[in-house]
């Protein structure tokens, strides 16, 4: 196993808290990118780092983000409810998914031909970074409330074979076998 300095290892599936945690740390991370690479770029040509970096990040939030938000409504949110723990915050989370969504759709739309194209318009900078500033907004939020309100609860209420069967469902949308002993992740 390779020796990390620095960071946190990461989460597997025997801690889908823990890696729901670890996901956010990676939307957070490529949400920079593409604000910085929108910023700098400002729609027109990019470097080729630039452009692989933009590649990159939207990939990112085009295959793994919604494996995410299914881990969250179809495993971990509906084992809470059925715990009658957190439905308002539930319902406000779901909301901030949806919203969440269409503000991707914008940024994968936008970002998509700003590689195809090499520019953008003007308006279309200004729409993607708009958008871009709004998802900023919102997972500031939407991410504080889950580490440190919805998870900690979810690891209070729930029996391990609960959070074991989240982590095993997280493992199955992924494609991933696991046992017991399993120190897979992603």
């Amino acid at each position: 196993m390779p020796i990390q300095i620095g960071q946190k290892q990461e989460s597997d599936f025997s801690d889908p808290l823990g890696l729901l945690s670890d996901c956010h740390r990676r939307i957070e991370r490529f949400l920079g990118v593409l604000i910085r690479i929108c910023q700098k770029g400002d729609g027109g040509p990019m470097q080729a780092d630039e452009r692989s970096a933009l590649e990159t990040a939207l990939t990112y939030f085009r295959n793994a983000a919604p494996k995410h938000t299914a881990d969250e409504e179809d495993s971990l949110f509906p084992r809470l409810r059925a715990a009658e723990r957190a439905v308002e915050c539930l319902d406000r989370l779901e909301g901030d998914h949806v919203a969440a969504g269409r503000d991707h759709d914008i940024v994968e739309s936008l970002g998509t031909q700003w590689l195809r194209d090499g520019a953008l318009t003007g308006n279309q900078a200004r729409e993607m970074r708009e958008a871009l500033e709004r998802l900023a907004g919102l997972y500031a939020r939407h991410i504080a409330i889950e580490d440190t309100e919805l998870f900690p609860l979810a690891a209070q209420v729930l029996p391990a074979d609960q959070l074991a069967a989240v982590g095993r469902e997280m493992a199955n949308r992924r494609g991933v076998v696991t046992d017991a002993g399993s120190k897979t992740g992603r």
